[in-house]
């Protein structure tokens, strides 16, 4: 396609999940198993290059496509959280609907338990909401909810309140608090172009008791704060010891 090595690289991967994701569903049909397997596909954060990004094609530049979200990967805004999840499962969930709720990665393990039949244990540590109401139903009640993000990424052995405002975000069904300082109204302004905090003093108000809320429980839990980082990557490690013992297996791309 006339892309430099960087650029054809990401592409190339691209190529090979969606191949596999091809070869899965058909070993899943070829199995008898598509009607009692519920098959996800998505992604753990945004964009993974900043905004503003280029490749290289064809001896150019051109830019990193962020479908106009604002940030990526790492990013406070909607751009670095909002991402898709695709569910599949035939005989069971309709296709080609779209549930268009605020959902997060939290609601994940209740819907799981919910659909196996089994019970969350007791105490606070399970946040999230059993989708199951909105997979049977897209008109089902779904209270509204506040969402927090935090990037982290402070030094080792800091004290993490002097980054409690950096790079965060609260989300709700309508608005997004960025930074503590930037609200922006996502049901009308899905890609942050227009602050409009001083329109809201009472909403953020409230947003900002919840984040405080949510802070303080949270620092508590964090108990690997002091603990070393490994001195290597165990995935690199992992990845060399295939390639020395037998070999990453070749790939073809279908056509």
């Amino acid at each position: 396609m006339g892309f430099e090595e960087d650029a054809a690289g990401r592409m190339g991967m691209i190529e090979n999940i969606d191949d596999n994701m091809g070869i899965l569903l058909a070993k899943l049909a070829e199995w008898g198993m598509e009607r009692n397997t519920l098959l996800i596909f998505m992604t753990d954060n945004g964009q993974a290059r900043g905004v503003g990004s280029k490749a290289r094609l064809k001896g150019g530049l051109v830019n990193v496509d962020f479908s106009g979200f604002k940030g990526g990967k790492n990013s406070p805004s909607e751009g670095g959280t909002s991402v898709p999840a695709f569910w599949r499962w035939r005989g069971v969930l309709p296709e080609g609907r779209n549930l268009g709720r605020l959902t997060a990665h939290i609601d994940l393990l209740p819907t799981f338990v919910e659909l196996a039949g089994g019970r969350l244990p007791g105490g606070n540590q399970v946040r999230g909401r059993s989708l199951v109401p909105l997979l049977e139903n897209p008109a089902a009640a779904w209270p509204d909810r506040f969402l927090f993000v935090h990037s982290g990424r402070w030094e080792k052995g800091e004290d993490p309140n002097l980054s409690k405002f950096k790079s965060c975000a609260v989300r709700s069904a309508r608005f997004r608090l960025v930074n503590n300082k930037e609200l922006y109204d996502i049901a009308a302004d899905p890609f942050e172009n227009h602050n409009v905090i001083d329109q809201h003093p009472e909403f953020v108000a409230q947003v900002r008791a919840a984040y405080g809320a949510w802070w303080t429980e949270a620092v508590p839990l964090m108990v690997n704060e002091n603990v070393p980082n490994s001195p290597v990557r165990p995935y690199f490690v992992l990845y060399e010891q295939q390639l020395k013992s037998g070999g990453i297996p070749a790939w073809t791309p279908s056509l």
